[in-house]
């Protein structure tokens, strides 16, 4: 018998591997703590009569409160279509290589990012206070066109101005920062083919640097949400102006404050999901199948792992 068929019928197949699962005791005693304390939170809830949820349950869709959450994405919506135009401009203008350009660009940030949100929607609400009647014309010479600072920025219009010139602070870094992620090289292939500097951030830069863009624009957008809470004191008349003046009426301050919390979730909670289909959108061909199914919206199409 031939040494290779003697080995052929010794040979005896290796056992088969039991795959045993690592064991992790402390990932169910956190689990069970959690849900311990989960059903504290709801047991209190329930059963605390002071929550008085059936003042919120009358207040949640009560027209006044409508309005003023109407009035609150008005506000949102406004702020950030100016911060996010002028934050883009202001960016490329920090980009310049024109000493003067880029200087004023950075005092404003500089300016807007170190005073209050607060105190600028203050400012431009009282305008008329240091600036009765806004004119143009030549300086220190004849002035052609005249407005009245009270009609041409009432107190809404200021609390836009305020929240959005503040935004566009912040917004200019963001855009600044996906800027400079792009490859440089791909401005100068470009430039050589003839392009101008407008074509190539619309066409070139800014299609690429949303992959950085969009996550914390996202996040700005429903940091705005709440901070337009602040116009409360120059009454303006958003939701959570109009909470105030209710439990104003009728002492019933935590009802009414839950009212305000319940809407701001939801509206953040609509301002997350769009958000993460956006950034799916501009993640496409750069975000790994698994990690793109993993957030909770969605799971991967592919079948593989």
């Amino acid at each position: 018998m031939a040494p290779a068929t003697e080995a052929a019928e010794s040979w005896i197949p290796p056992e088969r591997i039991v795959a045993v699962p690592v064991r992790h005791p402390g990932r169910w005693v956190a689990a069970v703590a959690l849900l311990v304390l989960a059903a504290m939170l709801v047991n209190s809830l329930v059963t605390n009569p002071a929550w008085r949820w059936d003042v919120v349950w009358r207040f949640l869709f009560s027209s006044r409160v409508l309005s003023g959450l109407w009035l609150t994405i008005e506000l949102t919506a406004l702020a950030m279509v100016i911060g996010i135009v002028l934050g883009v401009v202001i960016a490329v203008m920090r980009l310049s290589p024109n000493p003067i350009v880029s200087t004023i660009a950075w005092l404003y940030a500089w300016f807007f990012r170190g005073t209050p949100v607060l105190v600028q929607v203050i400012f431009w609400s009282f305008i008329a206070i240091l600036y009765p009647i806004i004119s143009l014309g030549i300086p220190f010479g004849p002035e052609f066109v005249f407005f009245d600072s009270n009609l041409l920025i009432p107190i809404f219009v200021g609390a836009v101005l305020g929240f959005g010139l503040n935004e566009a602070a912040y917004m200019s870094e963001i855009v600044r920062a996906g800027i400079l992620s792009v490859d440089p090289g791909q401005n100068e292939a470009a430039e050589a083919l003839g392009m101008t500097r407008l074509g190539i951030l619309r066409r070139i830069v800014l299609p690429q640097a949303m992959r950085v863009i969009v996550p914390p624009t996202g996040n700005e957008t429903i940091s705005m949400l709440k901070t337009t809470s602040l116009a409360s004191v120059i009454a303006v008349g958003d939701l959570f102006t109009q909470v105030q003046l209710i439990y104003g009426g009728n002492l019933q301050q935590i009802p009414l404050l839950v009212v305000a919390s319940i809407w701001y979730l939801v509206l953040t909670s609509l301002l997350s999901v769009a958000q993460y289909f956006i950034e799916r959108r501009y993640s496409r061909g750069t975000l790994p199948t698994r990690q793109a199914g993993r957030f909770g919206f969605g799971r991967p199409k592919s079948g593989m792992a």
